[in-house]
């Protein structure tokens, strides 16, 4: 029989994981608030569940939680009707969803003193086309025997698993690391293509020069799709990372220039406008 582990989230990015796990031959227990997912899911070859407790009670020993925020996996796991609402004995929370470091921990704290629960954080870059190719890099942190165990889980939704240590948000810090880098050079892509402009200079030749020269990057190897990023999507969610890397910063005392201007910059360089709020 296969592996069953359960899953929460099944919108943009959960759904191809979900479905990834499927075809590596585990039986994916999902759980989705709004009836659409579900039943795109359902359509995917993923059994739904009924409730947030009926998905840990068919766990084998892990569950996944890729919703949006903070309040949201508190009410998946903490909640009244909550995953731990079915008393799960040994079970390995994995949440993969974008939270802050710190937030991050107080939320392992909070589920490991409700019971005899496990949280392991791992967050994952790649997006949407990574979710969907199965090529996600997996920056774990937890637990090291729960995330060793969780490991096959990883295998089958990315191509890279990366361990921080055992507090949950050393996840979440490495991926504001990732990102902030992301969104510096970002700036310098463009800031670059822009000046080359001035000059007539072919911007697919510039890219070009890039791409085998002193001025390579994922950013400029990514361009065609980088350009293409919009302020209500992509762009919002990488300012999400920049700015709160740069809470981070001011509140450890670590400066980070680079960081706050990238995240004045980065609507501007990319020819965009923020939306309203």
């Amino acid at each position: 029989m296969s592996k069953k582990i359960g899953f929460v989230g099944l919108g943009t990015m959960g759904l191809p994981m979900a479905v990834n796990l499927n075809k590596a031959g585990f039986e994916v227990i999902g759980y989705d608030a709004f009836e659409g997912s579900r039943e795109k899911a359902k359509a995917a070859g993923i059994t739904i569940a009924e409730t947030l407790k009926e998905v840990a009670e068919r766990a084998d020993d892990a569950v996944v939680s890729m919703v949006r925020d903070y309040a949201q996996n508190v009410d998946v796991i903490l909640g009244e009707d909550g995953l731990l609402s079915a008393g799960p004995q040994g079970l390995t929370v994995i949440v993969m969803s974008t939270l802050d470091p710190d937030t991050m921990n107080e939320l392992g704290q909070r589920v490991e003193e409700a019971g005899d629960v496990r949280l392991i954080a791992a967050a994952v870059s790649g997006g949407a086309t990574g979710a969907q190719a199965g090529t996600l890099s997996i920056m774990t942190s937890g637990h090291e025997d729960r995330v060793r165990a969780a490991r096959p889980y990883f295998d089958a939704v990315g191509s890279h698993v990366f361990y921080y240590g055992s507090e949950p948000g050393n996840s979440q810090a490495a991926k504001l690391v990732n990102n902030l880098i992301l969104g510096i050079t970002m700036n310098a892509v463009a800031e670059g293509l822009k000046f080359g402009a001035q000059y007539d200079l072919p911007e697919e030749e510039l890219l070009n020069l890039f791409r085998v020269s002193t001025g390579d990057s994922w950013v400029a190897r990514n361009w065609d799709s980088v350009s293409q990023w919009t302020a209500d999507t992509a762009l919002a969610v990488l300012l999400k990372d920049l700015k709160a890397a740069h809470l981070k910063g001011l509140e450890h005392n670590v400066a980070m220039p680079f960081n706050a201007l990238s995240s004045t910059q980065l609507f501007d360089s990319m020819g965009q406008k923020p939306q309203a709020e």
